[in-house]
């Protein structure tokens, strides 16, 4: 027997164009690597998309190579992930298994008596594996699903078994994501072959006493900067099973050449930094190279304005660079001196701040601008009154900002 792991895969995260096509042909190249290695099915443990409601040309991608996978005879079992729901709790998943495409291996149902969940089992035809799951929710609100999840039954089932999930466990979590709030892993049942996890971008495998092996494969393409930076790509498991002994291998799926550079403006004016950032890429071979440039540390004079990206950015794509992106989030400017404001007086650091980026936008006057701003915040400072359903107090915050800014 032969299967992969896959998970969060985030389609349509990226706002830019081309770093969407890297993450849909990521996609579509583990999915080709799956069949050429002639997979028996496919592991999706959730956030196969960023949204409940993917774009039109997304779904059209996944459905074809789905329906292609289908026709290859390789089943696809998964999971919804944190990201796949919509506030009215519907997900994709459900459009995409009532074609077909895919199986939702999170099925059960909740005894009235007990009100413990029970799931149940998908057996795939080809090998017998048993496979379940439970479904991911942001800010761990699937937390009250494991508490009741009834395990006797999951534990006593014989054979070939793996459980899908997408949350933190505790046990699982690297070190730089330590404090991320998380729950137990003996919240899982115990006695499965195999735990295919996702949520965690960050590839993880670890052999536990009593469960057997816990998994998370990371992201299938990084979602943002920082995960760029940290792996410059992603992938996933390819699991193969013979002889009751079972081999794990991470597959990397690395989709671009990746540059990354980290420069510590400290005691460094603007011009010395731009000049830096020339100088560490000029005689660099950046053809079709994705390029991440973080700047960090304090100034010596200037603004972070004054740093001439515009020359920078020239200069990397004139040497053929797929895409440049940079972070100067921790980069400080001295100009910008800390505000001693009491913390007493929150109106005034709001007036403050609203004041600060006026202008910004030319549709009314700084005053209409000032007071349209202050009576946004007011209507949107608000929380769910006890008893009101999501539905009623979201209608009660778009009446609000409709009357403020007018709008019948």
């Amino acid at each position: 027997m032969k299967y992969a792991h896959l998970a969060d895969l985030h389609l349509g995260s990226w706002r830019d164009e081309k770093m969407r096509e890297l993450s849909t042909q990521a996609f579509l190249k583990a999915i080709e690597q799956c069949v050429s290695q002639q997979v028996d099915f496919i592991l999706f443990s959730g956030d196969l998309f960023n949204t409940s409601l993917p774009s039109l040309d997304t779904l059209k991608i996944v459905t074809k190579t789905l329906k292609e996978l289908q026709e290859k005879n390789i089943p696809l079992y998964a999971i919804a992930g944190s990201h796949d729901f919509s506030p009215s709790g519907k997900t994709m998943l459900d459009v995409l298994e009532n074609a077909g495409l895919l199986v939702n291996v999170c099925k059960g149902y909740v005894n009235p008596e007990t009100h413990q969940l029970h799931l149940k089992f998908t057996s795939d035809q080809k090998t017998e594996a048993k496979i379940t799951g439970m479904l991911g929710k942001k800010g761990l609100l699937d937390k009250v699903y494991y508490q009741n999840l009834h395990l006797d039954d999951l534990e006593r089932e014989e054979g070939y078994k793996i459980f899908l999930f997408h949350t933190t466990l505790s046990e699982l979590k690297p070190k730089h994501l330590e404090k991320l709030e998380s729950q137990p892993l003996s919240f899982l049942p115990k006695k499965f072959n195999y735990y295919a996890g996702g949520h965690i971008h960050h590839p993880t495998l670890v052999e536990q006493e009593g469960y057997g092996t816990l998994t998370y494969p990371g992201a299938l393409f990084p979602n943002n900067f920082a995960e760029l930076e940290q792996y410059g790509k992603g992938g996933y498991y390819l699991i193969t099973v013979e002889n009751n002994s079972q081999k794990i291998d991470w597959v990397p799926l690395e989709m671009i050449k990746h540059h990354k550079l980290v420069l510590n403006c400290t005691h460094k004016t603007p011009d010395t930094i731009t000049t830096a950032i020339i100088d560490h890429f000029h005689y660099l071979d950046l053809i079709d190279t994705l390029v991440t440039i973080r700047l960090n540390g304090a100034l010596e004079s200037g603004r972070t304005a004054d740093i001439d990206f515009k020359r920078i950015f020239e200069q990397l794509y004139a040497q053929k660079a797929y895409f440049v992106m940079k972070n100067t989030s921790g980069l400080e400017a001295e100009e910008f001196e800390e505000i001693k404001i009491s913390s007493a007086d929150s109106e005034l650091v709001e007036e403050q701040l609203i004041r600060e980026h006026l202008g910004q936008v030319k549709l009314f006057d700084l005053d209409t601008e000032f007071n349209l701003t202050k009576s946004l915040l007011s209507v949107l400072n608000t929380t769910k009154l006890e008893g009101e359903t999501v539905a009623d107090f979201q209608k009660r915050v778009e009446e609000g900002v409709n009357k403020v800014i007018g709008v019948n």
